[in-house]
């Protein structure tokens, strides 16, 4: 008896010092271990914070089996570690401050018409695309969806504005200077244009498709985009997602797709407002099918 009133006095003395300053350390720590793993999960960083947290793990294995050189030169390794890992994920700090600056506090992480937007870039779109594919005008547009195209926008024209069909046949007039790349959309806004994407390995694809198919099909699968390709020797519009290609669709089976396709970063913040269904997930029977067309 007297050791289990001995053990309720010590767990009382554990919780008992807990206050609300406790309790707002504990919500700030939280909340910036949520915001890194959001973060792992919009890049391609998932292999680095695995091998981080290989890093760690062999760190305290080392010590805890006393082995004092493996230790030191781990301990070393994570200490200079912290500046490699400023400048491995320099671009998502950079635009996690200019958020910061740009916004109050309370709306750092929600952009107010982030739906809008992307309602407005998928009308554009296909408004650009059904004027395109009249006039046989090639294009190659790519929707950011978990994983950002840091790299790739580095390769082209860094932008910063609305989808606007207009400027969408601008930019994929055969004169213009950027019409050969893609055009990348971020949260229904444009944020490169000319940009080369990953072509594809795939050799299963069928010999007609040029460079801008193989490039669309070498984006998703590399990436979780949907590619939105115009053909400029057909006219016909294509989409590639995960891999797979849908050609020969309509201006409206395009809207339909695009609309029905989920954008992570605002299915995230209110999956009750955005019910998108998985309609790039193919079913088996579906997949082979679609490989079968890209034989032909």
């Amino acid at each position: 008896m007297n050791a289990i009133m001995q053990l309720f006095q010590t767990l009382r003395d554990l919780v008992w010092p807990f206050g609300i300053s406790d309790l707002i350390d504990i919500l700030i720590m939280a909340f910036i271990i949520y915001k890194v793993m959001m973060i792992i999960r919009r890049t391609s960083s998932g292999a680095v914070a695995k091998g981080i947290l290989l890093l760690l793990v062999a760190l305290w294995a080392s010590s805890f089996a006393n082995l004092n050189t493996v230790s030191f030169l781990l301990g070393k390794v994570v200490e200079y570690g912290v500046l490699a890992l400023v400048i491995l994920f320099q671009p998502e700090i950079r635009r996690f401050l200019e958020k910061m600056g740009r916004s109050s506090l309370g709306k750092m992480f929600t952009p107010e018409d982030e739906r809008n937007e992307i309602e407005s870039a998928i009308t554009q779109t296909v408004e650009a695309y059904a004027s395109l594919s009249k006039s046989k005008t090639g294009a190659l547009m790519v929707f950011e969806r978990k994983n950002m195209l840091d790299d790739a926008i580095k390769t082209g024209t860094a932008l910063d504005c609305s989808v606007n069909a207009e400027l969408l046949k601008n930019l994929f007039w055969n004169k213009a200077p950027l019409h050969d790349g893609a055009v990348i959309v971020r949260a229904g806004r444009i944020v490169g244009a000319g940009c080369m994407l990953p072509m594809s390995g795939n050799v299963n694809i069928a010999r007609e498709l040029g460079m801008r198919h193989r490039a669309a099909i070498g984006a998703s699968e590399q990436f979780d985009s949907v590619v939105a390709i115009v053909s400029e020797e057909t006219g016909s519009i294509s989409v590639a997602v995960g891999g797979m290609l849908k050609r020969h669709l309509a201006p409206e089976t395009l809207e339909r797709l695009l609309r029905n396709e989920p954008v992570p970063d605002v299915q995230e913040q209110d999956t009750a407002r955005f019910k998108f269904a998985n309609l790039f997930r193919p079913r088996k029977e579906e997949r082979q099918n679609v490989e079968k067309n890209n034989r032909k």
